[in-house]
């Protein structure tokens, strides 16, 4: 293609700069178009090929590119070119018409990017809408917290101290009651064979024991101090103060237990445990 000089005014060197650099675009378009279509040409041609066994595969090949390639020829010979004429009214409508695309192009990109905005707006509105709950909530809380921690505050240690003293003390007393209750229990059902016991007189003189026996209610407490006092060896030896039909009594009933290597020790039954 060439520039015809005579429409360009000869005195301004800019002019003839930028229909020039308008030739070379033009032609460099032609060249990328058509490189583009032998590429698709390429492609097209091998569309559809069918399974060619090695023999035929060459030739078949080259006379489906010889078709498409007469094919194409005719097609273009058919065609006139039409050149543009470069002067200063057809670069201008094609600056024109360049401009009016890219304008399109970016009221498109604008148009989704406000799109967009809009949507992140949306967004944020309600996650900032999620966060004011959120904070009300926190502050709900906060506020029931230093409720509930100036209510513990109130109860002073000495107060608790208190409460757990008094509660101690009962405890004392109603142990000390039921040891009571449980001593008289045992004296008046329990009492010892010497008590309230007329012995009768032999007519033989038989020289008594001299060993005071203790009541059932303190072979209890024997025992049961010696559980509580010595847990790994609980068991207690029988001595002459115990009266044996107590001690008979308190195995029967399963109240004591015997040692198993040595019948003369005894121990109370661990209930608690």
């Amino acid at each position: 293609m060439s520039v015809n000089q005579q429409d360009l005014d000869p005195d301004s060197t800019t002019d003839m700069e930028d229909v020039t650099n308008a030739e070379e675009e033009l032609i460099k378009e032609c060249e990328e178009m058509w490189n583009d279509m032998e590429e698709c040409q390429k492609k097209l041609s091998l569309v559809g090929t069918e399974t060619l066994t090695d023999s035929n595969a060459q030739p078949s090949l080259l006379i489906m590119q010889a078709k498409c390639l007469t094919a194409e020829l005719s097609q273009w010979q058919k065609e006139s070119p039409e050149i543009i004429p470069l002067n200063e009214e057809v670069l201008v409508t094609l600056g024109k018409e360049e401009f009016q695309k890219l304008r399109h192009d970016l009221e498109l990109v604008l148009s989704t990017i406000q799109s967009k905005n809009e949507k992140l707006k949306e967004d944020l509105e309600r996650e900032q809408q999620w966060f004011d709950e959120q904070q009300q909530i926190l502050e709900s809380l906060n506020v029931l917290h230093n409720e509930l921690k100036h209510q513990v505050l109130t109860f002073s240690e000495s107060r608790i101290f208190g409460e757990l003293k008094t509660k101690m003390h009962d405890i004392k007393e109603y142990k000390e009651k039921l040891l009571v209750t449980l001593g008289e229990f045992l004296e008046d059902h329990f009492p010892l064979p010497d008590r309230n016991v007329k012995k009768k007189k032999k007519k033989k003189n038989i020289q008594e024991s001299t060993v005071q026996l203790i009541t059932l209610h303190e072979m209890l407490e024997i025992l049961l101090n010696r559980l509580f006092d010595v847990p790994h060896d609980p068991y207690v030896k029988i001595s002459d103060s115990f009266w044996p039909p107590y001690v008979e009594l308190l195995l029967r009933n399963g109240i004591a237990l015997r040692h198993p290597e040595d019948p003369t020790r005894i121990r109370l039954e661990a209930f608690h445990q």
